[in-house]
C-alpha cells in the first residue's frame, strides 16, 4: 500500500503544487502535501474512474487553497524573514530556466482575473473537463467555457503586445 501512496504523490502532486503555486497560495508545497493527506484519508471512501479521482483531487486542492485564503483574510499579515541560505547544487541551468518559466507563468496569469486563472490552471494543468471544472468551482458549464475562451483571448492579446507570433 505505501507504494501506491508514493505513486499517486508522484503522479498527481507535481500538477497540484503548479496549480496552487500560480494561485498564489502562501505556502504551496505545504498545502499540497495538506491535499495529499486529505486525499489519503478519504481514499477508502472514493469510487470511480481514474478521470473522476483525477477530479477529486483536484477539488480537495481547490478547497484547500479557498480555506487557506479566508485563514489569511482573518490573519494580520507579518512579512517573514526568510532565514534559509539557498546553497548551489544540482544542475544551475536547468534550475534558472525552471524559475525563469515560473516568473513568466506567474507574470502572465496576473493579467487573469482570479476565475479566468481557475478555470485555465484547472482545464490544463489538471487537465480536466469543462464538466469536472464547473463542479469543482460552482459554476455552469457554460460560464466555465466562456471563462476559459476568455483567459485565452487575454494571453493572446499579451502575447502580441510583447512581439510573440502565436
Amino acid at each position: 500500500m505505501p507504494t501506491a501512496f508514493a505513486r499517486l504523490y508522484a503522479d498527481l502532486a507535481p500538477a497540484v503544487a503548479g496549480y496552487l503555486r500560480v494561485q498564489r497560495a502562501a505556502e504551496p508545497e505545504d498545502l499540497t502535501n495538506e491535499v495529499f493527506l486529505g486525499v489519503f484519508r478519504g481514499l477508502a471512501s472514493f469510487q470511480g474512474t481514474e478521470t473522476q479521482f483525477r477530479s477529486w483531487v483536484f477539488t480537495i486542492a481547490h478547497r484547500r487553497l479557498q480555506d487557506e485564503r479566508r485563514r489569511l483574510a482573518r490573519q494580520p499579515h507579518f512579512t517573514a524573514v526568510d532565514a534559509e541560505i539557498s546553497m548551489p547544487g544540482g544542475d544551475v541551468e536547468q534550475e534558472a530556466l525552471d524559475s525563469l518559466g515560473e516568473q513568466w507563468v506567474m507574470a502572465m496569469s496576473q493579467h487573469l482575473s482570479a476565475d479566468q486563472r481557475t478555470v485555465l490552471l484547472l482545464r490544463t494543468v489538471a487537465d480536466l473537463t469543462a464538466e469536472q471544472v464547473a463542479q469543482i468551482t460552482g459554476k455552469r458549464v457554460g460560464a466555465v467555457r466562456a471563462l476559459q475562451r476568455r483567459a485565452l483571448e487575454t494571453l493572446r492579446r499579451n502575447l502580441a503586445r510583447k512581439g510573440v507570433q502565436i
